[in-house]
């Protein structure tokens, strides 16, 4: 039913929404989902939440949780290994061709991003960042998380937040949102602060509740599906009438039912009976759209004849100039929850959005290859070349995957670019990787190049097969005795 309700006609248009002939550009599809999951172990299908049974697959999906657990011994553990929810939606999304590029974390807080394969050598200068707003600014239990990206050259930045809980806190919600935007800085020259990026995405549990109107009122239009009733007194839309920096905010309508507060396991509002300090039960919690998806598309320049009196700068001249030359529009095709799942008091929220972009640039900065045929009895050479300059690094390295890996970190081997650099000739260079450090059982596998500086993938190879080690076979050596890199390989028939 809600993939039925993606492909409506009707999806909601912003004022930058797509205009087919203005431009030609190339479409991707962004999934995003947003989930106060309420210390919950993750449900064992994710089905529903992803769309994998929706005929048009995204390019990328960008997961923002808040409430992950992270008591002593939990948050101890993940932080060497991936966290339930991590390892759930790799192992959900590798074998449809997707990896994990990023992730950040900050205690409850998790914004994990995902994107097929394809894409990946084309996204460059990942950075990650976190604010505090809880207790004295110092707690981790709210605040926001970000990841920044270039996706084709075309700056984006995602802020995932948990902000301040109750009724009565609307304005100190906003001051935390604001306090975040204001703080939070990248190490990069074209976009230093996340208003500086092209297109911004601002979601999580916001906790932004519905004044004024009473419980009963407020059931008896969800009831009715009658919510536009409660639009005018949702603390963000009256908010945003007020500040300037919300205002530059877009948000589909809210047309589905409020998404907290529900009980465990159903899908009943909150009926609890809460005990106060006197003994007597306090109020159940009103329904709200505590969970939200906005995003902000980076203003346009103003008409020449009012740039002189604004005063531009060369740099803003530039950056206007390129946004003209490179442009880039977003459309929402759904916004909505999905009810299925009640782990959690929240229902999680996602909203699927179509990108269109012309690409500043299209091919990888590396080029690389497996040279001859792999296997665990010989040493074995890679080959690669710089197609564009890019800024090396002595940490830079290749690494070899099995088809099908889960993220940037599953890898089976790798080997540095500049301490086992051979010169070949001006343009191609090779690495060798030792035997000692290939599978044993052999499989489909792909080389990438890591750039440290850019923190990101910026070449991956054509796959290629590895050869069983025919000396394992013939001494009858089982795999694990001879290299237990073997024991972390995906399955070769992940992919098949």
């Amino acid at each position: 039913m809600m993939e039925e309700n993606e492909e409506q006609s009707d999806a909601h248009q912003s004022e930058f929404s797509l205009r087919k002939g203005n431009y030609e550009g190339d479409s991707f599809r962004l999934h995003m989902v947003t989930w106060n999951v309420a210390t919950a172990d993750p449900p064992d299908d994710l089905t529903s939440l992803l769309h994998l049974n929706s005929p048009k697959s995204p390019d990328l999906y960008v997961i923002g949780l808040q409430e992950v657990y992270s008591g002593p011994l939990r948050f101890v553990s993940d932080s060497v290994f991936d966290d339930p929810w991590s390892q759930l939606l790799m192992s959900t999304l590798a074998p449809r061709k997707y990896i994990k590029v990023s992730s950040i974390r900050m205690q409850g807080l998790l914004l994990l991003f995902f994107f097929k394969l394809e894409h990946v050598p084309f996204i460059r200068d990942i950075q990650t960042t976190y604010t505090r707003t809880g207790i004295f600014g110092y707690w981790g239990n709210k605040g926001g998380v970000s990841v920044r990206l270039s996706f084709y050259g075309h700056m984006l930045c995602f802020l995932n937040c948990h902000l301040a809980a109750h009724m009565q806190y609307a304005t100190e919600r906003v001051d935390e949102f604001e306090y975040i935007v204001d703080t939070q800085t990248f190490d990069c020259k074209k976009a230093p602060r996340i208003v500086d990026h092209r297109l911004v995405f601002w979601f999580g549990d916001l906790n932004f509740r519905i004044q004024d109107h009473g419980m009963h009122f407020v059931r008896s239009c969800i009831n009715n599906q009658t919510y536009n009733l409660l639009w005018s007194k949702d603390q963000l839309t009256v908010m945003k009438k007020k500040e300037q920096m919300l205002q530059e905010f877009d948000e589909g309508p809210l047309d589905f039912q409020p998404t907290y507060k529900f009980d465990l396991n159903s899908d009943t509002y909150d009926s609890r009976l809460y005990r106060t300090w006197f003994g007597f039960n306090g109020k159940k919690r009103k329904p709200a759209w505590t969970d939200r998806i906005l995003w902000r598309l980076r203003p346009k320049a103003p008409p020449p004849e009012e740039q002189d009196r604004v005063g531009l700068d060369a740099k803003k001249v530039r950056q206007l100039e390129e946004d003209e030359e490179y442009p880039l529009k977003i459309r929402q095709d759904s916004y909505t929850s999905i009810m299925e799942y009640s782990i959690s008091d929240h229902k999680p929220v996602i909203g699927i959005f179509t990108l269109e972009l012309r690409k500043m640039y299209g091919t990888p900065l590396v080029r690389l290859q497996a040279e001859g045929d792999w296997s665990a009895d010989l040493d074995s050479m890679v080959l690669y070349s710089p197609l564009q300059p890019f800024p090396s690094s002595t940490w830079d390295w290749i690494g070899l995957y099995k088809v099908g890996f889960t993220s940037v970190s599953d890898y089976i081997t790798y080997t540095w670019v500049k301490d086992d650099e051979v010169a070949f000739n001006e343009e191609i260079m090779q690495v060798y990787v030792g035997k000692e450090e290939i599978p044993v059982r052999g499989g489909e596998c792909v080389l990438c190049y890591y750039s440290n500086t850019l923190q990101s993938i910026i070449g991956i190879s054509e796959p290629f097969k590895v050869h069983e080690s025919k000396v394992a076979i013939e001494e009858g050596l089982v795999p694990e005795k001879i290299n237990g890199l073997d024991k972390s390989v995906v399955s070769e028939d992940l992919w098949n």
